[in-house]
């Protein structure tokens, strides 16, 4: 009963991958976000009553069923989609939460094969959203708040460096809509629409929530989470769901967080649910600073250096902590 986004259609698009079970459904309109929002930040139902042709009724619980519950109908007012638009795009400006009944949101189950010694079982796990950034702290001039901006603009910086070193990019799908320096990231030079094919879909989901990915020949080679407005310890599980699922997945992984948190990363990091894997994920993921990030990057860009890089180069600014 919430409106929680809005996709705008790319065209059409020939996808034989398998969503549902019952049936293929082949033909497919491929889509990116223009905005999307969190489900306790969505628009209620009821404020849209006697603002749009199809609930003219605000007093009403029902009405709109026929037009919302089917197949995606073209709405046959074409100003209510303007409406509907414009107050979502007012709600991610300033957004208001509102408590989300639990039950509702429990998250989907994905069957994964789990292997000990010779013996493979299926399992079911879930991969949960990324958490709600901290609304109540400052916020800049633009409306947003001011560590949710630095998480976009680490994102920008990030996803800048792995253009100029002729790599694909993947951003969040949450944070495709966000921008910084007048650029939406999903719109920026070498973003790709789609993720390489070869994992599962409780894998897929784990790497799609990932902050930004660089690709290289259909591979990802460099992972990062960006963390300020969520705490240290969802990336690193994010992380470690992805070495869970993937254990010989050979990628390198970054948690890119503030300087003063970089006591916090090294305690999470140090968790007997992180430090006792059979690989440590502090072994595996490198923290790096903010401030040593932005030093770097400040260098490379002022000297011309980003297309004679390589991806590994990261290695040297990252601290580890389980080797």
């Amino acid at each position: 009963m919430r409106w929680v986004g809005a996709l705008k259609v790319v065209g059409p698009i020939s996808d034989a991958r398998k969503i549902w079970h019952e049936r293929d459904f082949p033909a497919r309109l491929q889509v990116k976000p223009e905005l999307l929002l969190d489900p306790e930040q969505g628009v209620p139902m009821r404020q849209f009553g006697g603002r749009v042709s199809f609930y003219p009724d605000a007093s009403a619980s029902s009405g709109f069923h026929g037009v919302l519950r089917g197949s995606p109908t073209l709405l046959k007012n074409s100003s209510d989609g303007d409406v509907i638009l414009e107050m979502l795009r007012e709600q991610a400006l300033h957004p208001v939460s509102r408590p989300v009944d639990p039950k509702k949101l429990e998250k989907r189950l994905y069957p994964v094969v789990s292997k000990v010694g010779k013996r493979e079982r299926e399992i079911a796990v879930s991969v949960p959203e990324t958490q709600l950034p901290d609304t109540s702290s400052t916020r800049s001039a633009e409306g947003v708040p001011a560590m949710a901006r630095k998480h976009t603009e680490i994102q920008y910086q990030l996803m800048l460096l792995g253009a100029q070193m002729n790599l694909g990019l993947w951003v969040a799908r949450n944070d495709r809509s966000q921008s910084y320096n007048g650029q939406t990231l999903g719109d920026m030079q070498g973003v790709v629409d789609r993720l390489p094919t070869q994992f599962d879909e409780a894998t897929q989901r784990t790497i799609e929530l990932i902050d930004v990915l660089w690709l290289k020949n259909n591979a990802i080679v460099a992972a990062f989470e960006v963390e300020d407005t969520t705490s240290v310890y969802s990336g690193l599980l994010r992380m470690s769901d992805l070495l869970a699922l993937q254990p010989n997945l050979d990628v390198a992984l970054y948690l890119i967080a503030p300087d003063d948190r970089q006591g916090k990363v090294r305690q999470e990091m140090l968790r007997p649910t992180f430090s006792l894997r059979e690989k440590p994920l502090g072994s595996v993921c490198g923290y790096i600073s903010y401030s040593r990030l932005e030093d770097k990057l400040d260098g490379i860009n002022r000297l011309g250096l980003g297309s004679s890089l390589k991806p590994t180069f990261l290695n040297t600014l990252a601290e580890y902590y389980g080797r």
